[in-house]
C-alpha cells in the first residue's frame, strides 16, 4: 500500500502546524498550503488522497476549493471542512450538499472527530473491496436461491 497523501490548507500558521501535528501519528504524507490557490496547484500536482482545508482562505476561498476538487476528483478525493466562523447545522448542510464536503467541522476541532474522519475516510476506498464477495461467491448465492 502506498503511503496516502493528505493536504492540508489554512492560512493560520499556527493552525496548520496544529493538525500537521495530529496527523503525523498516522503515517502519511502531509502537504501543507496556506492560501486556496496554492492549495488548488497542489491538489492538480500531488493528486491528495484527502483535502483537509479552513473555509476561510485568501486567493480562492475554502468553499469553492472545496467544490473544485470534488468536481475534478469526480468525489474521489474527499474533502474535510474546517471553520470558526461558518458555524450551524446550516453551513454544514450546505458544504456536505452543495458543494460535495465530505465531513465538515467546527473550531475548536474535535480531535477524535477529526481523527476518526480521516481514518474513515483514507480507508473508504479500500475497505470496500474487501467486503464485496468476489464474482463466484455472488453467482453461487444467485444460483442456490433460484433452487
Amino acid at each position: 500500500m502506498t503511503e496516502k497523501k493528505i493536504l492540508v490548507v489554512d492560512y493560520d500558521q499556527s493552525s496548520l502546524e496544529n493538525l500537521t501535528r495530529i496527523l503525523k501519528d498516522l503515517k502519511v504524507q502531509i502537504l501543507q498550503a496556506t492560501d486556496g490557490a496554492q492549495a488548488y496547484d497542489l491538489f492538480k500536482e500531488e493528486k491528495p488522497d484527502l483535502v483537509i482545508l479552513e473555509a476561510i482562505l485568501p486567493k480562492l476561498h475554502g468553499f469553492d476549493l472545496t467544490k473544485k476538487i470534488v468536481q475534478e476528483s469526480k468525489g474521489s478525493v474527499p474533502v474535510i471542512i474546517i471553520t470558526g466562523l461558518y458555524k450551524g447545522p446550516q453551513y454544514k448542510h450546505e458544504a456536505m450538499t452543495n458543494l460535495g464536503a465530505s465531513e465538515y467541522l467546527e473550531k475548536p476541532v474535535n480531535l477524535e472527530a477529526l481523527l476518526e474522519a480521516v481514518s474513515r475516510l483514507l480507508t473508504a476506498d479500500e475497505d470496500i473491496e474487501d467486503v464485496l464477495p468476489d464474482m463466484e461467491t455472488v453467482m453461487a448465492l444467485v444460483n442456490t436461491r433460484g433452487k
